[in-house]
């Protein structure tokens, strides 16, 4: 019987610091589209706008199976401007 996968706070994590610092430096970076996005959620983001990093942590902390390694490539890809 498959088990419930307890999610880690990737805010608090050794792990998610490094991910964090990534997302960062792609931010930074002029050479990826990394513009805040819509939301929704009025409450945490006034402005209905999340940025770049927070859409991306909140993500990988939603579905603990992805591999951030291979998260962050894709999103390099994706996000790359030519």
């Amino acid at each position: 019987m498959p088990t419930a996968k307890k999610k880690v706070n990737l805010y608090e994590s050794e792990e998610g610091a490094l991910i964090q610092k990534e997302l960062h430096e792609m931010a930074a970076d002029v050479k990826y589209n990394t513009g805040s996005s819509y939301s929704a959620d009025g409450s945490s983001y006034s402005d209905h706008l999340i940025p770049f990093v927070d859409k991306h942590m909140r993500y990988l902390m939603v579905h603990p199976s992805v591999d951030p390694a291979h998260y962050l490539a894709n999103l390099r890809l994706m996000t790359k401007i030519r």
